[in-house]
């Protein structure tokens, strides 16, 4: 199984360095995030070489037990924490996750290989775009926030053969990574492989689990300002709630699951200047929940982008109404007032000079 290293304090070190090796000393990487420098810059350097670190190779385990696994290496010497943001929430099997990475060569104190320098990591899936075994068996013991070092043996790495010429035959590689956050998208891609008429005969508690998992993806995409693929996750999971019928017990579950869904595709659509389209779904919104005040929110950003300034009031004012401290709310009431005087100067500019060129006329017409 992968190893991770013991932070805490170094190990002894021994009374005679190998000669075949040299000392190293491991820092953080001079990308990486500011939290994660004060965390590592000057607790422990280590002078010895990744040969001195390694245990002898644990069996083989499946998944199932690699918690218990990793519950037992948390109790000796080389599971340490580098940060836990006090979540119990484990990675489950076969799902997308977001996670920083780098990995280092022995006597190497740069990466071979990171994505820290980008600022939105990408979505990756366990088993199709993390192809390292290491990794991916490291990341199924991890839970979210979590930064931890994992030291990969040959097997668990790039094995006997290497990537040549960056990465030689049987190398033990260091990695550290960081689980930012995942998503369970084990279900909904089950549910997508089924027809439609499967997908009809699903239970609607799982339903409702996939368009959940379908509005994560959206928002994760639209933390990335990939607004149109935002769009397109955000539209297939009310596709979903759409077509699925439901007994009259049970509709208020899809109500409540359509209107955070319909509340982010209105706010999708005024990023994407298409104030007509984000109105309409505002819209939708407010008939679930007429007092929604973000619903109304929206609906008034959509009217005062299509100046329409007496409907951009009235959904403001309500909206005001229902949360009269946000100050999202109150920022645009001031902003509505500021373009409506600008609207109403410019409109008095323009009559102004339409009669003064039909006085000048009619004046001269008279001499």
């Amino acid at each position: 199984m992968p190893r991770t290293l013991r932070l805490q304090a170094p190990p002894r070190a021994p009374s005679r360095a190998p000669s075949c090796t040299a000392r190293s000393h491991y820092m953080p990487p001079p990308h990486a995030p500011a939290r994660a420098q004060r965390a590592l810059r000057g607790r422990v350097t280590y002078p010895i070489t990744f040969r001195a670190l390694l245990l002898p190779a644990a069996p083989r385990t499946s998944r199932r037990g690699l918690c218990s696994s990793r519950a037992r290496e948390s109790q000796g010497r080389w599971r340490q924490l580098e940060r836990n943001d006090e979540c119990l929430l484990v990675a489950p099997e076969w799902n997308a996750a977001i996670v920083k990475y780098s990995g280092y060569l022995e006597h190497m104190d740069r990466p071979f290989d990171s994505n820290y320098f980008r600022k939105t990591p990408r979505l990756m899936k366990l088993g199709e775009d993390i192809t390292l075994w290491g990794m991916e068996l490291g990341l199924l013991s991890m839970r979210r926030g979590e930064l931890a070092r994992f030291l990969f043996k040959p097997n668990y790495a790039y094995g006997t053969l290497g990537c040549p010429p960056l990465i030689p035959p049987n190398t033990t590689v260091l990695f550290e990574i960081e689980l930012l956050d995942f998503l369970d998208s084990a279900e909904s891609d089950k549910f997508c492989a089924l027809s439609a008429e499967q997908q009809d005969q699903y239970p609607l508690q799982k339903v409702l689990k996939v368009a959940a998992t379908e509005r994560e993806f959206g928002n994760y995409l639209f933390r990335q300002n990939r607004f149109c693929d935002a769009k397109v996750r955000y539209k297939r999971a009310l596709l979903l709630l759409r077509r699925r019928s439901a007994p009259s017990e049970a509709q208020h579950l899809v109500e409540a699951a359509k209107l955070p869904v319909l509340l982010n595709l209105s706010f999708t659509y005024l990023k994407l200047d298409r104030p007509t389209i984000a109105l309409r779904y505002g819209e939708q919104a407010l008939i679930i929940d007429q007092k929604n005040a973000k619903a109304l929110f929206r609906c008034g950003q959509a009217c005062l982008l299509l100046t329409e300034y007496q409907k951009a009031r009235d959904f403001l004012v309500r909206a005001q109404r229902e949360q009269p401290f946000n100050h999202d709310i109150n920022n645009e009431l001031k902003k509505l007032a500021s373009d409506y005087r600008d609207y109403v100067d410019k409109e008095k500019e323009m009559w102004h000079r339409m009669f003064a060129r039909c006085g000048d006329g009619s004046t001269a017409g008279e001499s």
